[in-house]
């Protein structure tokens, strides 16, 4: 990748973005783009955020903004950090370049300087560590990151152990990024990991679930999860993990349903199809009430009721999640992607117009002819008006005979 100029991009023509830079001083050299936008445009992917860096102090970029009409937040003012809010509500980061004075493993003391180069020191990997300039694109690279990108390598700036032992997570950002990005393993990166592995039990549980939810859908999440069970590194926080046969499964039928890969369908493929390992995995997570239902709902049988049946029954999300990860042919759960859940089209108040009562036999009536609607496969208002009668008439004859 020997082109050293930034090439041009949709998000480069976002709205207000020019005027942001021009008022943090492009013309002067004192703010460029960094991170991922760059990466991401170097490689043909589409960018979402955009993230700047800038030698003004975190106040002086507030009062810059200000003075020109354009809404600071001070998001991170601690660590240098200010959203700058485009108009449409579009938010820009923008951060003062900083260097570590103190780390423990979690948390970061910085201070700030106004040296490129021991920014892009402290930052994780070669490729998030590219920087360039807002007006004539050139790109700065300090660590080789550009030879990285085009050799599709994910690689530690200066010496992996240290950069793990500055921050822990940073093991499981090394995956998520070969995951996204790697074709060459980085063997010193993944060494690294693989020796401080146990270094993840000191970082938060969301920690761990955020970083684990976006590995676990990026396109080669199969082939490093397998790495990262052969090098121990789940063993810590999450020992049951231990095959990624059940996900490699998964992801073929996702792929052969032209389903998307889902995190919590694809967690669930990783540990025992056990409700009360689901659970657990999932309150150690911290996962959302929302999350935690769908992943333990993975993790129990699918039954053998049609899709559309199970769909009706548990919802469109969890009924596709049963189907893939069971023996059903996937083309059952492909059945569902575009399938819209009926409704009963029939009420209480009908039944009572037809002689119930109001409450329990209302209530126990209509249940009964649902499953019957259900049964003979959703059919329309008239026969399940057919279904209502007949069942109606049952249930008071059964009464007046009591």
């Amino acid at each position: 990748m020997e082109r050293m100029i930034l090439p041009h991009a949709a998000w480069r023509a976002r709205e207000g973005l020019t005027k942001l830079c021009g008022v943090l001083g492009a013309a002067e050299g004192k703010v460029r783009f960094v991170g991922g936008a760059v990466r991401d445009t170097l490689l043909g992917i589409d960018v979402a955020d955009v993230d700047l860096a800038t030698t003004h102090s975190p106040e002086r970029v507030i009062a810059l903004l200000k003075d020109n009409d354009i809404k600071a937040v001070p998001t991170g003012l601690a660590h240098g950090t200010i959203t700058a809010v485009l108009p449409g509500g579009v938010p820009v980061e923008v951060t003062t370049l900083r260097s570590d004075v103190a780390t423990d493993g979690r948390h970061a003391t910085v201070a700030f300087t106004d040296d490129w180069q021991e920014d892009a020191a402290r930052r994780d990997f070669t490729m998030n560590a590219l920087y360039a300039d807002p007006l004539t694109g050139k790109i700065f690279d300090y660590f080789g990151g550009i030879d990285d990108l085009a050799a599709r390598r994910v690689r530690f700036i200066g010496d992996p152990l240290k950069r793990i032992a500055e921050d822990h997570l940073r093991i499981l950002r090394f995956f998520r990024f070969h995951a996204r990005f790697g074709d060459a393993p980085d063997q010193a990166g993944i060494d690294a990991c693989t020796e401080r592995a146990n270094d993840l039990m000191a970082l938060s549980r969301e920690r761990i679930a955020a970083e684990l939810v976006r590995l676990l859908v990026a396109v080669h999440a199969v082939r490093v999860v397998e790495l990262m069970i052969e090098r121990r590194i789940f063993a810590p926080v999450l020992p049951e993990i231990d095959s990624a046969a059940r996900l490699a499964r998964l992801a073929a039928r996702e792929a052969g349903a032209g389903i998307a890969p889902d995190p919590i369908r694809r967690l669930a493929a990783l540990i025992p199809a056990d409700t009360r390992v689901a659970d657990d995995v999932g309150a150690r997570l911290k996962l959302s009430k929302v999350e935690r239902r769908r992943l333990i709902s993975a993790t129990e049988p699918v039954g053998e009721e049609p899709a559309t049946v199970i769909g009706y029954r548990l919802g469109k999300a969890l009924a596709i999640d049963r189907l893939l990860l069971s023996d059903r042919p996937e083309s059952e759960a492909a059945s569902l992607i575009d399938w819209e859940a009926p409704a009963l089209p029939l009420t209480g108040g009908a039944l009572v117009e037809r002689g119930l009562r109001k409450g329990p036999e209302v209530a126990t009536t209509l249940r009964l002819i649902e499953e019957q609607w259900i049964a003979e496969g959703f059919p329309d208002a008239a026969r399940v008006e057919r279904i209502a009668d007949a069942t109606v008439a049952q249930f008071l004859r059964a009464s007046n005979s009591a």
